[in-house]
């Protein structure tokens, strides 16, 4: 497949996004150092709406922004009940999480775990966390990094350094304030751009809109009966749904990029807000990324083809760089690199989160002064540069299905994570040892159902049961080591509280 030039006034529009994104950081300086307070939740002054976009911001990836168009240029719209699982445990997070996360006023989700169980529990999942959160920005680098490398002639160590370089300085400049309102400004531009290349490819279509509408309906691109059936495990929406269900309590209550947000409003009222903001926003997302599969796949099928043995997965870096206008695809490019920095820099302060406040703080306690601080600094830049060597060696190496190793890692010992946080607070018995054990069996579990012929999505529902399921049942075979948690404040929804309620 032959490689397009860029072209001047793209890498004009594509600096000035970049440069915008660097002033967001360098503006939040002076608020986002006086405490590790304001630089890892941002002194809790966030508006409900900038907290709920930044949510978003940080669960779409640049993955995301290129796979879920592809999915629907494949096959159709059955992945997007996935979108509609937020929905289903948005009222659950806001009854029993929320309550806990701010009550208990933890920097990090890991620190309830030392409240509940035992800090060996708290150690181990926060530095799962850091570790899988550094294999994530390598991954997040490298695979938008291949997707427009192999449609234009772009270098891709340029590419993988202007992302990862700019991440590491606006998040050690701005802190959390600077993150979230860099997502909220990266995401109005990846919607933007999503938006804009649905409008640009029906423009394309002879007909426009109605014929890509009527056209697509006819060959079964949207939501047919067929999608309902169980014995198509593949496009099964229940299986999609209850998946993504899993997917999404492992991402809401036991991953710290998105747990820390819920610390940087004002109140609980507010936090819950913010999520239903994020629920709304991950609805419009389903007309407009599915939508934009869709349309490519009318304008390739009718008005234009593509290349012989191409690969799908940079369907719309191509789209953009070879269709649209000078000036134009370097927006779009942009948009790209927004969905991908706004999830990188909210793990790289959330990777520093975990190490100051799980390890740094607990085992030695605050230090006077700005000085943890300077070590949250130090970690965004030692992450950082770990998740760039890790992508560029991803990229000297040509690593082929690296997102179907990041899937399998999830399922592995990111789901099952979920699975301890429920059983801390659904259950009494649940107890440290029992928890332990529950968790390796769950990961086993999921590894061995991953060698299945299951989806990824029938996967996670898998290891997150095993996961409580096991670890409920193996606290039975150690009686006495439960932890005399009597005394622990269960919150309520309206904010009273009443003891012991565990």
């Amino acid at each position: 497949m032959g490689k397009v030039g860029f072209g001047t006034l793209n890498w004009i529009v594509l600096s000035i996004y970049l440069l915008a994104m660097l002033g967001v950081g360098l503006y939040f300086t002076k608020r986002s150092g006086k405490s590790t307070d304001s630089f890892f939740t941002a002194s809790g002054k966030i508006p409900a709406w900038a907290a709920g976009f930044s949510i978003y911001a940080t669960t779409l990836s640049a993955i995301t922004f290129m796979s879920t168009p592809e999915q629907a240029f494949l096959t159709d719209w059955s992945y997007a009940a996935g979108n509609l699982a937020i929905f289903a445990i948005i009222p659950v997070l806001i009854y029993f999480y929320i309550p806990f996360f701010r009550k208990l006023n933890v920097t990090t989700a890991y620190e309830y775990l030392e409240e509940r169980f035992h800090v060996s529990l708290r150690s181990i999942s926060s530095l799962l966390f850091v570790l899988f959160h550094i294999g994530r920005i390598a991954i997040i680098i490298y695979l938008p990094t291949l997707a427009i490398t192999s449609v234009s002639d772009i270098n891709p160590t340029l590419i993988a350094a202007a992302v990862g370089v700019l991440c590491i300085i606006y998040t050690f400049l701005g802190g959390m304030e600077g993150v979230i309102w860099s997502d909220v400004i990266q995401g109005f531009l990846l919607l933007g751009g999503a938006i804009l290349i649905i409008i640009m490819g029906v423009n394309l279509v002879d007909g426009g809109f109605a014929t890509i509408v009527k056209d697509a309906s006819e060959q079964g691109k949207f939501i047919t009966a067929g999608n309902f059936k169980m014995g198509t495990a593949a496009a099964a929406i229940p299986i999609i749904f209850l998946g993504s269900i899993s997917n999404n309590l492992h991402q809401y209550t036991a991953s710290q990029d998105v747990v820390q947000r819920y610390q940087t409003t004002s109140s609980i009222k507010e936090t819950n807000k913010s999520l239903w903001f994020n629920g709304v926003l991950a609805l419009i997302t389903i007309p407009i990324f599915y939508g934009m599969g869709t349309t490519l796949y009318m304008y390739y099928t009718s008005a234009a083809t593509l290349p012989e043995g191409f690969n799908t997965s940079a369907l719309v870096p191509y789209f953009i760089v070879t269709t649209l206008p000078v000036g134009v695809a370097g927006l779009l490019v942009a948009a790209i690199f927004a969905a991908c920095q706004s999830t990188i820099s909210s793990s790289l302060n959330s990777i520093s989160a975990c190490v100051v406040t799980d390890f740094k703080q607990r085992f030695y306690g605050k230090s006077e002064g700005k000085s943890d601080v300077h070590l949250a600094r130090i970690l965004i830049i030692v992450a950082g540069i770990l998740g760039m060597i890790a992508a560029l060696y991803l990229v000297s190496t040509n690593r082929a299905e690296t997102w179907n190793l990041f899937l399998d890692i999830t399922g592995l010992f990111g789901v099952p994570t979920a699975g301890i946080f429920a059983l801390g607070i659904f259950t009494k018995r649940a107890n440290t040892p029992g928890v332990l054990v529950g968790l390796v069996l769950a990961a086993v579990t999921a590894f061995f159902v991953q060698r299945t012929s299951l989806t990824p999505f029938a996967v996670s529902m898998v290891s997150f049961a095993s996961s409580f399921i096991f670890g409920y049942i193996a606290s039975f075979l150690f009686p006495n080591a439960s932890k005399n948690i009597t005394g622990l404040t269960i919150y309520t929804k309206d904010e009273t509280y009443v003891k012991g309620a565990e």
